[in-house]
């Protein structure tokens, strides 16, 4: 049997639907060809069906950015340039998703480090601190899901990043600060979901870190 010709799985239908939402996000499709080609996409059931739904779409990850102190470059937001060849080789490494728990203790990421599609955080009575303005984003989006139960979850992001706040709460919830004016669709988006219960998220925009200056 030759590969277009197998039956399509759910997980396979799943990851192209994936890019086209992506593909909405960054501005290479309408709402209405989104809709088109999900009603496409459903009713395949071959690999083979597939295929033609994200031809014309440019691979995951194709349009990367990294937070980092970069002023004045063409066509990028304040704090956001184009991934350099060392992001690159960095975004190159990534496996898709992370977990990270803090249980009764707490969790931190800062500097440079890579921001995977999907970073899963688990909390119990402890927190997670993670700043973003050093740090590759994998992909133009990336989702960061929450499962906050007494306790908080701090986000650093640099100014220009778009975040959008999916997230529910339960004696609990999520809070942007400096963040929900940034309206340009090219702009890198960090989406959080998940839940906050007798707990929360706040996420603060500021500037890059100032490099120490040698005496």
């Amino acid at each position: 049997m030759q590969p277009e010709h197998i039956r399509a799985s759910d997980a396979d239908r799943d990851m192209v639907a994936e890019r086209l939402r992506e593909a909405v996000a960054e501005g290479r499709l309408s709402p209405v060809e989104h809709e088109e080609r999900l009603d496409t996409l459903y009713r395949a059931k071959t690999i083979g069906e597939l295929g033609p739904i994200v031809s014309d779409l440019p691979g995951p990850g194709h349009d990367a950015f990294h937070p980092e102190h970069a002023p004045g470059v063409p066509g990028a937001p304040d704090g956001m340039e184009i991934l350099g060849q060392e992001a690159r080789d960095l975004a190159g490494q990534s496996k898709g998703s992370e977990n990270m728990v803090a249980v009764f203790g707490g969790c931190e990421r800062k500097g440079r480090w890579l921001v995977e599609p999907r970073t899963n955080i688990s909390v119990l009575c402890g927190g997670v601190d993670l700043d973003l303005r050093e740090a590759v984003l994998s992909r133009r989006e990336v989702t960061i899901q929450v499962a906050v139960i007494l306790g908080g979850v701090d986000i650093t992001v640099p100014y220009g990043v778009r975040v959008i706040n999916d997230t529910s709460g339960i004696l609990g919830g999520t809070e942007l600060h400096g963040t929900d004016q940034v309206t340009d669709p090219n702009a890198p988006v960090i989406r959080l979901t998940g839940t906050c219960m007798l707990g929360g998220v706040s996420v603060k925009a500021k500037k890059p870190r100032k490099s120490k200056k040698r005496k």
